[in-house]
């Protein structure tokens, strides 16, 4: 496999090895031993979710407060403009983001730590994604940024998404009490 940094401090993207042939492909998602040895994830998983999306669909940008959560991300089914927001207070890069298409092609996974706010565009109809988390999601300890908060600036490629209210009534960064 291949772990690429980022800007963002323990941030990375993962390329699995992808063995294929005429009959398919495999590939590994997830190994303890080469995933903490390789590419430093040094947590445990307590929770695997699988979402899916209609196109256009933007969910985020999400945050556990007290209880963060990292994320291992991958999409099994279409393609995502995916992002990972630093909200680490005293982080060296706090409040910068990283995005990259996540998709059943290119098989990338993105390592999202605790400390971070994570969401995605579904940029086609029916967009599977599946995620690994390091803490058990809490209804009660979720906040959310406002997707198109104009300190972040992120370029969005959906000029009209499709929103849950919560998300509508999301906040700016500089609003929040982290």
């Amino acid at each position: 496999m291949l772990v690429q940094t980022t800007k963002l401090k323990g941030c990375v993207i993962i390329e699995p090895s992808v063995f294929g042939d005429n009959r398919g492909f495999f590939l590994e998602t997830f190994s303890r031993q080469r995933y903490f040895e390789e590419a430093g994830i040094e947590l445990e998983f307590v929770q695997d979710n699988h979402s899916r999306s209609a196109a256009n669909v933007l969910r985020g940008l999400h945050f556990q407060k007290t209880k963060p959560q990292g994320k291992l991300v991958r999409v099994v089914r279409g393609c995502v403009f995916d992002v990972a927001v630093d909200i680490r207070p005293g982080s060296d890069t706090f409040g910068q983001w990283i995005s990259m298409e996540l998709s059943e092609q290119n098989k990338k996974q993105l390592w999202v730590p605790p400390g971070f706010a994570h969401g995605f565009t579904a940029l086609n109809e029916n967009t599977e994604l599946e995620y690994k988390c390091t803490a058990y999601y809490d209804p009660e300890d979720e906040g959310s940024i406002l997707w198109s908060d104009p300190d972040l600036n992120i370029p969005w490629p959906v000029a009209q998404p499709i929103l849950s209210a919560k998300d509508m009534d999301a906040q700016l960064l500089k609003d929040l009490q982290l």
